[in-house]
């Protein structure tokens, strides 16, 4: 049955107070929602497959005899509001991811000012004179959307470290693969290099309206 008493809206947490978990719990309901739809289609396809659109009278304008009307336009009506549900949730859903990592921009602003702060206090001679640690990786296309595109990243951002992998230690794509895989729902550091400037984000790997956990390409770069 459609949940249309639950109002999807209910328990969504105030702007500033989104954390991962109110992500995950978003997500949770979006594919509770998805598997209502998938069962009321069931229906409609043990009804002779008749779909939301084909009529429920015969020929001569007399209701069909050969399917379960009743069932029928329950089920296309639950679908309808379900549909429904699953907009608003999937709205939600990057609402929340927007505030999520708009929060880790503001923190990663105010640790970056401090780390310079830091670094002027200190003589960074010796160290400037050292070689930057060199990109292993390459995005080369982002979804909109996404988490990826949510974070920063942008296509031709050149990837110096991500997570636990870095120049010293990445063999294969793999490596990155294991790592996002591990790390579903908690924040990751990803430092990248774009147009010569090093830029550090927070990238959240998690289920969103596309395929895999990023919906980006990331592809090895040749040295």
């Amino acid at each position: 049955m459609s949940e249309k008493d639950e109002e999807p809206s209910a328990g969504f947490p105030r702007a500033g107070a989104v954390t991962v978990s109110d992500v995950q719990e978003l997500i949770r309901r979006k594919e509770e929602i998805e598997a209502q739809i998938k069962a009321n289609y069931d229906v409609l396809e043990s009804q002779k497959d008749i779909g939301m659109n084909q009529p429920l009278v015969d020929s001569e304008g007399y209701p069909r005899s050969d399917v379960d009307l009743y069932q029928v336009r329950t089920a296309r009506h639950n679908i309808v509001c379900l549909q429904n549900d699953h907009k608003a949730v999937m709205k939600q859903v990057e609402d929340a991811l927007h505030q999520l990592h708009a929060r880790d921009k503001e923190k990663q602003a105010r640790d970056m000012a401090e780390a310079h702060e830091e670094a002027v206090s200190c003589n960074l001679g010796q160290s400037e004179a050292l070689a930057p640690p060199q990109a292993f990786a390459k995005v080369n296309s982002i979804s909109p959307g996404s988490p990826a595109s949510l974070a920063g990243l942008q296509v031709d951002d050149e990837i110096v470290e991500f997570g636990s992998v870095n120049t010293q230690n990445f063999q294969s794509l793999q490596n990155i693969s294991n790592v996002v895989q591990h790390s579903e729902g908690k924040p990751l550091n990803v430092t990248v290099t774009r147009r010569g400037e090093k830029h550090q984000l927070r990238l959240v790997p998690m289920r969103w309206a596309g395929k895999g956990l990023l919906g980006c390409n990331i592809i090895p770069l040749k040295r």
